[in-house]
């Protein structure tokens, strides 16, 4: 099973810490510090170990806020260089973020100084929903400005950071009677040029359309007029959840809403009985049978079994395509059983169902069981 993500922000980011701020605040008790930091952080998870080194932080800044957010910036590091690559790295500036949320709010402006040099290397979004519930229209003209930066991690923390349905974060109660303003930052987002922003814009109209679903569907409707492959893209990926619930008219704005008749030939489940951390693949064809072309969005859609024996479906994508009269096409998926820390796999009857334009059509199911223990034997066996 992999690492837990607080493992990967161990104890050795404590020291790290005091390194990096000392060399700037000669002052700093970077013994005192370290000793303190260190209680009880082994039995945190996480988002907590950010929180209390920040707490820890605290005292031993600067009293005056301001000079303490300056601080932290000047003991920043480089710029991230690329988007994706990563891994937990970034991470290091937990306490940073926490430090920011928790401390910052009446020091507005050295706050926004350090949240922008912050999201250009690891990110702002956490830390910067506490000044959109305090300060809504004061933070969404900053980030009119931030919309058009020239740091692509800068545009990105425009659109994630005010996601309603942010993940690890919490709910933004008030910014609904500013979501005019929130829609015209995505509306200066949705062409561009980053895929990384763009994806951003989809995922936050894809949380909104978990709550006002029909929004969802006239903003869609609005941008596939005249739209770009880029921007057809990022609706279709806006248009996810609701596809994935069989949404007719979603369905419709992809040219996809017309039922579909198809056959299914070769249907092969491997292996029908799998253990946790193997791989399950399901291979098919699929005919058009009518005298007309179709088009088909195909998914596959797995109901996972979750701790309690009940289930819970994930939608796996794959493909979009016109099968003429009489057509076959070959689909095939892989599934991953391996446990990850996002998600945990149960033993249990697994149900299998394609999901072609909206309408589900049974394929079967297969059984996970868990992962046999080595034999004493085998373990020593494995010993080199």
């Amino acid at each position: 099973m992999a690492a837990a993500l607080k493992d990967q922000f161990g104890p050795e980011v404590i020291e790290t810490l005091a390194q990096r701020i000392a060399a700037v605040f000669p002052d700093f008790p970077r013994r005192a510090f370290v000793a303190q930091a260190r209680r009880g952080f082994e039995a945190l998870d996480l988002m907590a170990r950010g929180r209390h080194l920040a707490r820890v932080l605290r005292p031993h800044l600067p009293q005056d806020v301001s000079a303490a957010l300056e601080v932290l910036r000047l003991s920043l590091g480089p710029k991230l260089a690329s988007s994706e690559g990563n891994g937990m790295a970034p991470f290091f500036y937990l306490p940073h973020s926490a430090f920011v949320a928790e401390f910052g709010l009446e020091a507005f402006e050295p706050a926004m100084h350090l949240q922008y040099d912050l999201t250009q290397r690891f990110t702002a979004e956490f830390c910067l929903r506490p000044f959109l519930e305090r300060y809504p229209e004061r933070t969404l003209e900053r980030l009119r400005l931030w919309a058009r930066d020239q740091n692509v991690h800068v545009r990105r923390l425009v659109s994630e950071g005010t996601r309603p349905r942010l993940p690890w974060a919490p709910r933004l109660t008030h910014l609904e009677a500013h979501q005019q303003a929130v829609l015209g930052l995505l509306e200066s987002l949705k062409d561009d040029p980053e895929e990384y922003v763009r994806r951003s814009v989809a995922n936050h109209l894809n949380d909104l359309g978990k709550d006002q679903p029909e929004l969802l569907r006239r903003i869609a409707a609005r941008w596939l007029e005249g739209a770009s492959p880029e921007r057809r893209s990022l609706v279709r990926h806006a248009l996810r959840s609701l596809v994935n619930h069989g949404d007719r008219e979603a369905l419709q704005l992809l040219g996809y809403g017309q039922a579909a008749q198809v056959e299914i030939d070769a249907l092969d489940i491997s292996p029908r009985r799998a253990q946790v951390g193997e791989r399950v693949s399901v291979s098919l064809s699929l005919r058009n049978p009518r005298r007309t072309p179709q088009n088909l969005l195909v998914d596959l859609r797995v109901a996972f079994v979750k701790a309690k024996g009940e289930t819970r479906p994930k939608v796996f994508k794959l493909r979009s395509l016109r099968l003429a009269a009489g057509q076959t096409a070959l689909l095939q998926k892989s599934i991953s059983l391996a446990q990850h820390t996002t998600r945990t796999h149960y033993a249990g009857r697994h149900e299998l169902e394609l999901l072609v334009n909206g309408t589900a059509m049974p394929l079967g199911h297969f059984l996970l069981i868990e992962a046999k223990s080595p034999s004493p034997r085998e373990k020593v066996k494995a010993q080199p």
